[in-house]
C-alpha cells in the first residue's frame, strides 16, 4: 500500500491542491492512504523546527528531509513540496489537477476557516474536563526526568485524571527542560494534557493543584555555616511560599523533597503561605523508610515489599531514629507460616542484633556515596508513591513515615515539621497516634525535637546561632560536618537523606531492640 503524508500551512494553496488531489486517489485507488498534518501559519515554523530538532536534521525545506522523516515514522514516502507530489502523482498513476489559481486561493481560505473551528472546537472540548495542574520545581533534577511517566500513566491520580505538567528551573537549565518536555510528548500518554517549561519565577505555580519541591541547597564555593545555610533556605521558601499563596489554587498539595532541611523547608512554606491548609504540605521520608526495608530485606533473604511498618522520626534530612520495633515481616519463609495476612515481629526473626547495630546503620550511612550516582529512579518513586496514597489511600492498616506539622502528638512539641507515622486516608492523613512508645524512645525524640526547634528560630531570626542538645548522649554528626569532610561543593540533587541522621538511629536502634528484647 501507498501511503502519502502531506504537510503545510493550513492555509497555503500549493497545499490545497496537493489535498485535493491525494483525496481523489484515495477515493479511487484500493492501495492509497494518506496522511494530513495542518498547522497554523504562526505555529508553521516552529513546528518544522521542532521537528527537525527532534531528528537532528537541519531546518530546511528538502525532499530527502521530508522523505526520512515519514520513513523513520514507518509510514511511507513523503514528498518534500507541491511539484514532487504533482510529479510522483503524474508519473505513477497519469493522474494531474487542473485547479485554477483561483480555485487554490479559496480552498486555502477554507482550510485556514477549518483549521481555526477545528482547534476551538478541541479546546472547548478540553475545558470542559478540567486538568491536574502539577508543578515541579528543579525540575532539570533526574528525579524529575523519572516522575513525570509515573504522573502520566494514570497509576498516581486515577485512570479518569487528565494532568498538565509544568516544569520549573532557571534559565540556565532551559535546553534541558526543553528536551524534557519533547521527550515527554512523544510519550503520548492518554491522561497527559500538557507538558511545559517555566524559567520566570512570577508565573511560578499558576493554577497549581499539586506542586513538588525537589530544591536543594547548592553550594557554588565555600560551604557556609549551618546558620548561613538555614537562612539561605528561608530566603527560598519565603519566595516560593509567597508565589504559591498568590498563584496556586486553595486547596494544592505540597511535597517537599529532596536532601537539605526538609523538615524546615515544609515548615518555612507553611510560614509563607499561611492561607494554605498546613495539614496540605508534607515532608517525605519514605526514602529512607525504604532504604531501610531494602537492607533488612536483604539480610532475611525475602522481598521488601513483606516488610511493613519502618518508622522514620525526626528529621529526614538531619538527626533521624529508624525504629523498628513495630516493624512486621509478612510472607517470611521460615519454620512458621501462615495465610498472607499472617506477619511476624521483624525483630522476632533477625537473630543477629549485632548485625543490627554495626552493619545495618552502615550501610544506610553510605546513601551520601550513593548520591552522587543517583540516576532519580528510587526518589521518583518514593514521590509518585506518596502521591498515589494522599489521592487513592494508603494500604489499609500500614504505616507511612511523613514529615507533618505537629499538634503535640507522642508529647512533641507544636509548631514543628516532625516525621511520624501516619495513614492516608479520603484524600487527607491523619497522624497513626494509638501505638506507644517507651520511655527511651521518648527521650531520643526530645533530642530530635531540640535541633528541629533550633532549626526553626534561627529561620525565623529568634536566635543567631544553634546550640547543642544539653545530654551528651548523642554525639552525631551535623550536616555541615558532613559536607566539611566529604569536600562536596555542589550536592546532587535527590530526596536522600543526610546520613548523621541515621548514625543517630545507631544508638535508638539499640535501644529500641533492647527494650523489646530484654
Amino acid at each position: 500500500m501507498a501511503k502519502f503524508v502531506l504537510a503545510g500551512k493550513a492555509d497555503c494553496p500549493y497545499f490545497a491542491k496537493a489535498e485535493l488531489l491525494a483525496d481523489y486517489l484515495q477515493i479511487n485507488l484500493p492501495n492509497f492512504k494518506v496522511y494530513k498534518i495542518t498547522q497554523h501559519p504562526d505555529m508553521w515554523e516552529q513546528w518544522l523546527h521542532d521537528i527537525c530538532k527532534k531528528n537532528g536534521w537541519k531546518h530546511k525545506h528538502s525532499p530527502i528531509i521530508w522523505r526520512e522523516l515519514l520513513d523513520r515514522g514507518g509510514k511511507g514516502l513523503l514528498l518534500g513540496g507541491f511539484n514532487d507530489f504533482m510529479e510522483h502523482a503524474q508519473h505513477y498513476y497519469g493522474i494531474t489537477s487542473n485547479m485554477l489559481s483561483e480555485q487554490m486561493l479559496k480552498i486555502a481560505v477554507e482550510n485556514l476557516h477549518t483549521h481555526i473551528e477545528i482547534e476551538k472546537e478541541e479546546e472547548y472540548l478540553k475545558s470542559l474536563i478540567n486538568p491536574l495542574h502539577v508543578w515541579i520545581s528543579s525540575a532539570s533534577a533526574p528525579a524529575c526526568y523519572n516522575l513525570i511517566p509515573l504522573l502520566a500513566s494514570g497509576e498516581v491520580f486515577g485512570m479518569a485524571t487528565e494532568v498538565s505538567i509544568h516544569l520549573l528551573d532557571s534559565n540556565l537549565y532551559e535546553e534541558i527542560l526543553h528536551g524534557i518536555v519533547m521527550e515527554a510528548q512523544d510519550l503520548a500518554f492518554p491522561l497527559l494534557r500538557s507538558v511545559s517549561m517555566h524559567t520566570k519565577l512570577d508565573e511560578a505555580f499558576l493554577q497549581a493543584d499539586v506542586v513538588i519541591l525537589l530544591d536543594d541547597i547548592l553550594f557554588h564555593h565555600e560551604i557556609p555555616s549551618l546558620e548561613n545555610c538555614i537562612r539561605q533556605v528561608t530566603e527560598q521558601c519565603k519566595v516560593y511560599g509567597s508565589l504559591i499563596e498568590k498563584n496556586a489554587n486553595n486547596s494544592v498539595k505540597v511535597i517537599v523533597s529532596g536532601k537539605t532541611f526538609v523538615n524546615l523547608r515544609a515548615l518555612m512554606i507553611m510560614t509563607f503561605a499561611p492561607s494554605v491548609d498546613p495539614q496540605n504540605i508534607i515532608a517525605v521520608a519514605m526514602f529512607l523508610e525504604s532504604a531501610a526495608k531494602a537492607m533488612l530485606a536483604r539480610k532475611l533473604n525475602m522481598h521488601s515489599a513483606g516488610i511493613k511498618d519502618v518508622i522514620v522520626w525526626g528529621n529526614i534530612s538531619g538527626s533521624s531514629y529508624i525504629d523498628l520495633s513495630k516493624a512486621k515481616v509478612y510472607r517470611y519463609d521460615s519454620a512458621i507460616w501462615g495465610p498472607p495476612s499472617f506477619s511476624r515481629r521483624l525483630l522476632d526473626v533477625i537473630y543477629d542484633s549485632n548485625w543490627v547495630h554495626s552493619e545495618f546503620v552502615s550501610v544506610l550511612s553510605s546513601l551520601s556515596s550513593r548520591e552522587h550516582h543517583c540516576l532519580g529512579i528510587s526518589p521518583a518513586h518514593v514521590i509518585a508513591t506518596v502521591l498515589r496514597y494522599w489521592y487513592q489511600d494508603s494500604p489499609p492498616g500500614e504505616m507511612v513515615s511523613m514529615g507533618v506539622l505537629s499538634e503535640g502528638q507522642f508529647c512533641i512539641p507544636e509548631g514543628i515539621v516532625f516525621s511520624m507515622p501516619v495513614r492516608f486516608q479520603d484524600g487527607s492523613w491523619v497522624v497513626i497516634t494509638e501505638i506507644e512508645n517507651n520511655e527511651d524512645t521518648q527521650e531520643i525524640l526530645k533530642h530530635l525535637v531540640h535541633d528541629l526547634i533550633q532549626e526553626k528560630q534561627v529561620a525565623l531570626g529568634e536566635i543567631p546561632e544553634m546550640s547543642p542538645y544539653k545530654e551528651t548522649a548523642f554525639n552525631g554528626f551535623n550536616l555541615l560536618a558532613l559536607l566539611e569532610e566529604e569536600n562536596i561543593q555542589t550536592p546532587p540533587k535527590g530526596p536522600e537523606t543526610s546520613p548523621e541522621g541515621l548514625y543517630q538511629s545507631e544508638t535508638s536502634l539499640s535501644n529500641a531492640e533492647n527494650n523489646e528484647n530484654p
